[in-house]
């Protein structure tokens, strides 16, 4: 039998246990093989697993879903940020490198949030696609394309929260996922948001840090300022903070462990 590999349950963009996104990660003592870990993904059955392995300058980190490997993730890197920290495995006040398929990205804690240092990833105006209009039956204000996504804006908050896309539609597009945003109807945000990716094996995602990547030069645009608060209206629900720093996002957000196990195998 494989030597037994630690592995916790943190929900992310949070600070109460059962909301926000859940996240498993997992500290491998050495690196699994891609199959590996896509069956431990689809055994966990969450949005994203992350596998962690220590290296000198660093942690390689890796993300799935229970169906493919996805080449960035928000939620599952704070999750890996904050099980890092609260083990006592990285110096509170330190800069955690990790290493990545979207190059280094780095995670500090400051001032009670975990702070994720990401790439832009601003949508460029496109024509709806009719799947789009159909799958979601609401009318659209906006509609780009980011390098993983879609991104639509519909009228208002209500709307978005009302929307019962059809999921299988959605499916059929050649992305990840469709982010759905909306301007704030209340103080709580600046903006409101949904993230569906069925192809992707997550038929509506809780929290979506990555998706942020877009929402904040979309908004930021729109707004005028570089400092905003997305809350992203799932049934979860989650706040996602945003600060716009040229071609870089950061994204802040807490965490809650709730659940400690091993994996066997």
């Amino acid at each position: 039998m494989p030597a037994r590999q630690p592995i916790t349950l943190v929900d992310a963009f949070t600070d109460r246990a059962f909301g926000g996104n859940p996240a498993a990660v997992c500290l491998l003592s050495a690196a699994r093989g891609a199959a590996w870990m896509q069956l431990v993904a689809r055994e966990m059955n969450l949005a994203e697993t992350a596998f962690l392995v220590r290296r000198p300058d660093g942690y390689d980190l890796r993300w799935f879903t229970p169906t493919v490997e996805v080449d960035l993730c928000g939620h599952a890197t704070l999750a890996s940020a904050h099980v890092l920290w609260e083990d006592g495995l990285v110096a509170a006040e330190a800069t955690i490198p990790f290493h990545t398929r979207s190059g280094v990205l780095t995670a500090t804690h400051h001032e009670g949030l975990v702070w994720l240092d990401f790439p832009a990833t601003p949508a460029v105006e496109c024509e709806v696609p009719p799947e789009i209009g159909r799958a979601l039956g609401v009318p659209i204000r906006f509609a780009g394309r980011s390098p993983f996504d879609y991104l639509v804006e519909v009228d208002s908050a209500e709307t978005l929260r009302g929307l019962q896309p059809d999921l299988a539609a959605l499916g059929r597009l050649a992305v990840r996922g469709v982010i759905v945003t909306a301007p704030s109807s209340s103080a709580e945000a600046d903006f409101v948001s949904r993230f569906f990716a069925p192809a992707s094996g997550v038929p509506e995602d809780p929290v979506t840090g990555s998706a942020h990547c877009a929402l904040a030069p979309f908004w930021s645009a729109r707004l005028g300022r570089t400092e905003l608060l997305g809350y992203q209206a799932s049934e979860r629900g989650g706040l996602v903070r945003v600060r716009l720093r040229d071609d870089r996002v950061h994204l802040g957000g807490n965490a809650v462990t709730v659940l400690r196990g091993e994996l066997l195998w």
